[in-house]
Order: structure tokens, then sequence, then C-alpha cells
């Protein structure tokens, strides 16, 4: 356990150090998962993340630094930690000429820990759990990608799990599968097991997290909530009226700084940072028709996890990696 750790955190680093020859891949990072959490660890590709997950879970030494998995000092506990832990790393291999519930029975039979007795009911529940049920006969060599990212998750959750670790767990499934591994993740987390989520999706990460940390070029620049997250980038007040300078002027008297978007074939859009700590949408739309401005549509939008995300690194994302 890392010296002075939280009992209340499931997975704790401290200047946690991989080092390949000369090439730094993760550099010094500090992690703090929350115990129940669903917890998105986000970067551009080579950022440092699978390699991180690899020294949590004991599948690469750390150059230096410490690790804490529930509790327990990582890899020195590591044969008491990873029985309570279910994982999801670098894509899902398996038999392809056994049925997909033969994988599982197989996968399961190797683990000493799961009893033998409740084997053929786990399976099933797991196959029903990631809507692979009428596929369960099925080669794994026929499975999509998708089908075998799922059978990957069915994998982790064949016993309880006091915490998921999942790499990318959606891809290549389509809209649905999405929709379904999303609503998994959440009840699984309602269920107090801490979900921690490595992906490349940030609307998904927006939707299924509830605390998030953002690497770049192997360091950790950022982690928190979402909410904390969205803190560090102001929120845009949009306005669409056919008045652009009319309103331009009396947003810069209102201490705000505008630009404008023109559109061919309708109004122009005005933008401007919106700090509100003085003022309110409403007085900003009273101040507007005041000055007879016609007002087509206006909003105030709060910073996106993905406008965040690129701040912090300067780059862009890939939807898969």
């Amino acid at each position: 356990m890392v010296p002075g750790s939280s009992l209340d955190l499931a997975i704790e680093t401290r200047g946690l150090t991989k080092r390949f020859a000369r090439q730094t891949a993760v550099n010094g990072i500090d992690l703090a998962v929350p115990r129940g959490a669903v917890f998105g660890f986000l970067g551009p590709n080579g950022s440092g993340k699978t390699t991180s997950i690899r020294m949590l879970l004991g599948l690469t030494a750390a150059t230096s630094g410490q690790i804490s998995v529930l509790g327990e000092s990582m890899p020195a506990r590591l044969h008491d930690v990873l029985p309570r832990v279910g994982a999801l790393v670098e894509g899902p291999a398996f038999y392809p000429f056994l049925s997909g519930a033969a994988n599982l029975s197989r996968l399961d039979t190797a683990d000493r820990f799961a009893p033998s007795h409740t084997r053929s009911a786990r399976v099933d529940q797991a196959l029903e759990r990631v809507g692979l049920s009428h596929a369960a006969k099925k080669k794994a060599h026929a499975y999509s990608l998708g089908m075998k990212q799922r059978l990957g998750i069915a994998n982790a959750l064949l016993v309880h799990r006091d915490l998921l670790v999942l790499d990318e767990p959606t891809n290549g499934l389509d809209p649905q599968g999405t929709r379904e591994v999303r609503s998994l993740i959440r009840s699984l987390a309602a269920e107090g097991t801490t979900v921690f989520v490595s992906s490349h999706l940030l609307a998904e990460v927006e939707q299924m997290c509830t605390h998030a940390a953002v690497m770049s070029a192997g360091t950790l620049v950022a982690q928190g909530t979402l909410a904390d997250l969205g803190r560090g980038s102001e929120p845009r007040l949009r306005l669409r009226t056919p008045d652009p300078d009319a309103a331009s002027r009396v947003l810069v008297h209102l201490g705000l700084a505008p630009t404008q978007t023109d559109v061919p074939g309708q109004d122009p859009w005005i933008e401007a940072p919106f700090p509100g700590e003085h003022r309110t949408p409403d007085a900003v739309v009273t101040a507007l028709v005041s000055a007879g401005v016609r007002i087509r549509g206006l909003a105030v939008e709060e910073p996106s996890l993905e406008e965040r995300f690129v701040a912090l690194t300067g780059e862009g994302f890939d939807v898969v990696q």
C-alpha cells in the first residue's frame, strides 16, 4: 500500500514512472481514483495510458514510483489483488474454434478462485449481461469485432469484481451496442464496482463517467470530477441575430468581447466568452431588446470535455486507439 494512501481510493499512484531505454513513456504520475467511481482515463495516442494500465495490473514493472490498488501495494500484493479485478486490456483474444460460451468456461476454469459448481450459470449470466446469449454457441472466429469486445467484457464479469479496468470498451461497437455497454458500466458502478475506463470517445466519457484524468506525452495534466475539469474554460454566449453590428455594440458595452461568424443564407452568429460573475443571460437579453436587436437564438454553452481536452493537451483526439 502507498504510505499514507486513502482507503477511499480504489487506485492511487505516486510518482509512477516507466522508461524504455531513453524514452520516458510515463512520467511521475499521481493518480487518485475514488472507490465507486466511473473513472475516464483520457489521452491521445502515445500518451502513456495503456502503459500505465499495464503497470497498475502488474503486467509490466514500473521504473519507479508507488502503486496502490484496492488498498494493497502493487505488485507486492498482486496475488491478493488480481482476483478482485476484472480487466479488458488491448483487445480480447479467444480460441477461434471454440464457442463464446466455451471460451468463457475455459477462461473461468483457469481462475483458481472461481467456484466450479456455479460455472455454467455464471457463464450464462455474463453472456446475457453483454447481450450475447443468442451467440453463445457460435464459434469465436465468426464473431465481429464488437461481439469480441462484448465477450471480453463478459469474461471480466464472470465473478464479482471490486474493480473493473476496461481499455477502449466500446471499440467496434455499433451505436446500440455502445449504449448497452454504457448502461452496463453504470449498473456495475451502482452495485459498488469501481470502473476505470481508458477511452478516446470523449462524448461517451461525458455521458458515462463521474471522474476523469487526462494524459499528454506521458504526463498527467489534469484529473478530478467532470465538473472540475470543465472549470478551466469559460462558458460562451452564442447569439444569432440579423443585427450583428448593433448586437456587438451592446455586448461590448456590457464588457464582453464578441466575434462574428457569417453563415451563407442565414443570420450571423455572435459569440463571446461569458464569465457570468456580474451578468446573467436575462440581463443580456434585456439590453439587446432595449437596443432594438432582433434575437433569433441565444444560449450560454458550457465548455465540452473535448474543448477542455484540446486546451490541456494542445492536440485533437482519435475516435479509436
